[in-house]
C-alpha cells in the first residue's frame, strides 16, 4: 500500500503543475504575443515482479512481464508557437509579424532578448523601443521633425518629415528565427532569451527565406484558446480527484488491515 500512496502522490504532484501552467496561459490570453505553454510528462521507473520469458512449467513460459509503475513526472514545459490572430491597432508604430521570427531587443547589458511583442514606442532619442524602452535592434533613430512613419512588410522604415514631399529611407528592420525555439528560455516581459538547445539566431530580412512578413499597424494576440484550456483544466482536475481517491483507497485498505482480529 506504501507504493499506492507515493505513486498516486506522484500523479498528484504532477496534475498539480499542470494546471498551475493552464493558469498561466490563462492569465496570458490577453499579452500581446503571448504563445501558450504544455506539459509533458513521463511514467516513472517500473518494478519487474517477473520477468517475460520466466519459465512456470515444464517447456512453458510466461509470453509477458510482470510489472508495477512508480507513477509520473513532468519532463518539459513546451513552448507552441502558432501563430496568435493579427487585430488591428491604427498605431503606425505596432508590428505584427505574420510567420516565424523574433524582434531584436538590445538590452541595458548589451545582449540580445527576442520577443513577439511588437508594440513599439519612440525614445526620448528618437529610437524604436519596447514598453520597457529595450531598443529594437538593428537601431532605427527617427528625425525630430518626422510627420510619418512608413514600415514595410519587408521591414524598410521609411518617414515623411516636415518640408519635403518625398519619404527618405531610415534602414531596415530585421529578424530573428531559431531551429529549436521551444529551447528558448522565457524571462518574463514577453521576452526570450538564447540558449544553447535553441541553437544561435539566425538573422534575415522580413518576408524572406522563410521569415514573416511585417503588418504596420496590427499587433499580434495571444494564441491562447480559452475553451480548449478550460477543457484541460477540467481533465486535470478530474485526474488530480482519481489519484486523492487512490490515497483515499489505500488508506481505507490499510484500515481494514490493521483491524484484522482472530
Amino acid at each position: 500500500m506504501d507504493k499506492t500512496l507515493r505513486t498516486a502522490a506522484t500523479g498528484m504532484r504532477a496534475q498539480q503543475l499542470y494546471i498551475d501552467t493552464i493558469a498561466n496561459n490563462l492569465a496570458n490570453v490577453n499579452t500581446t504575443g503571448f504563445k501558450k505553454s504544455k506539459v509533458e510528462f513521463q511514467d516513472l521507473l517500473y518494478q519487474t515482479i517477473r520477468p517475460a520469458g520466466a519459465q512456470v512449467a515444464e517447456g512453458t513460459k510466461t509470453p509477458t512481464e510482470l510489472q508495477v509503475g512508480c507513477g509520473t513526472k513532468p519532463v518539459a514545459t513546451t513552448k507552441l508557437f502558432t501563430q496568435g490572430d493579427v487585430v488591428a491597432t491604427g498605431n503606425s508604430l505596432d508590428l505584427a509579424i505574420e510567420g516565424e521570427g523574433f524582434f531584436q531587443l538590445r538590452m541595458p547589458d548589451g545582449t540580445y532578448s527576442y520577443s513577439r511583442d511588437g508594440a513599439f514606442k519612440i525614445s526620448r532619442d528618437g529610437q524604436l523601443v519596447n514598453s520597457d524602452g529595450y531598443i529594437l535592434e538593428p537601431e532605427i533613430t527617427l528625425p525630430q521633425d518626422t510627420q510619418s512613419v512608413m514600415i514595410g512588410r519587408d521591414g524598410l522604415v521609411s518617414v515623411m518629415v516636415s518640408g519635403t514631399n518625398e519619404a527618405q529611407d531610415l534602414g531596415q528592420i530585421e529578424l530573428a528565427r531559431f531551429i529549436n525555439p521551444s529551447g528558448l528560455k522565457n524571462i518574463g516581459r514577453n521576452l526570450l532569451q538564447m540558449t544553447s538547445p535553441s541553437g544561435d539566431p539566425i538573422i534575415g530580412t522580413p518576408d524572406l527565406e522563410g521569415f514573416g512578413g511585417l503588418g504596420q499597424g496590427y499587433l499580434e494576440s495571444s494564441n491562447v484558446d480559452v475553451v480548449e484550456e478550460m477543457v484541460n483544466m477540467i481533465t486535470a482536475q478530474r485526474a488530480y480527484e482519481i489519484n486523492s481517491k487512490s490515497i483515499k483507497t489505500a488508506d481505507d485498505m490499510m484500515g481494514l488491515v490493521n483491524n484484522l482480529k482472530r
